[in-house]
């Protein structure tokens, strides 16, 4: 373990053998910190905090302080941040608003710097969270997303897998997944990308865009669209479409308007 002299650690803390941590770094309270953590200078983790391994944290991250919410009077509630996550300077991550409640952040995911995650939000595994954008509390977000930079996460929003948001947008409805929205915050296409890099063949891309058309560009009824992809025995690629448009509360994301060509 390498603890620089200026670090001020709580007795409570629980921390493994190997981390690393630099100058002025504040730990307080029943904090626990995963092997092979490195927390650098002036970085901040309090309350119920568990960091898991091979972490790194950089100058400024604020980690497990009080939700920005009236609700909350001072309730035990947590923060989990899984392993192998990269959370750079400025970020802020708040424990949740409701006895026992907790914010979590999944394995391998990369925080830039001045992203926000609110309280109770929960972010899935392999997420990436582009500089300046803000996740409203409740949001959920599923594994492989990306929001980009300052964009603004409406609460009780729900992100799905692999979706890839548009930077410098307000999201106020469901993203489904695979999805890749625009700057207005619209649907704009699936993310090709995304699924060739996960490994999706032709087929299942094909798929996910048929699916999409019925959403987007045919103008059904979400629930008649339901009901077209499950005719059948659904396939594994789009089983977790259905399950995420049967579970929405706020309602899904608009598509964008192709503009007719002149004559």
């Amino acid at each position: 373990m390498s603890i620089h002299p200026s670090a001020i650690i709580d007795e409570q803390a629980t921390i493994a053998d190997d981390v690393t941590i630099g100058p002025y770094v504040v730990i307080e309270g029943p904090v626990k910190i995963g092997a092979g953590t490195t927390i650098k200078a002036t970085a901040v983790i309090t309350g119920h905090t568990t960091i898991g391994e091979n972490c790194e944290i950089f100058p400024h991250a604020v980690i497990g302080g009080e939700p920005q919410d009236m609700r909350y009077e001072g309730e035990e509630s947590y923060v989990v941040v899984g392993d192998d996550c990269i959370i750079r300077e400025g970020v802020t991550i708040h424990r949740g608003t409701g006895e026992g409640t907790t914010t979590s952040i999944g394995d391998r995911c990369f925080l830039m710097s001045n992203a926000h995650v609110g309280h109770n939000c929960v972010v899935g595994d392999d997420c990436l969270l582009i500089s300046g954008c803000l996740l409203g509390g409740h949001v959920t977000v599923g594994e492989r997303a990306v929001i980009s930079g300052n964009t603004a996460l409406h609460q009780f929003v729900r992100i799905g897998k692999m979706a890839m948001l548009g930077g410098v947008a307000a999201v106020v409805q469901d993203v489904p997944p695979y999805a890749m929205t625009n700057h207005d915050g619209h649907v704009v296409s699936i993310n090709v990308v995304g699924l060739k890099r996960a490994g999706f063949n032709a087929e299942e891309r094909s798929e996910i865009k048929e699916a999409y058309r019925l959403m987007y560009r045919e103008s059904l009824p979400l629930g008649q669209v339901v009901a077209m992809l499950t005719q059948n025995p659904c396939s594994e690629v789009l089983q977790p479409l259905v399950d995420f448009l049967e579970g929405s509360n706020r309602g899904i994301v608009k598509g964008t308007v192709r503009k007719r060509r002149a004559a």
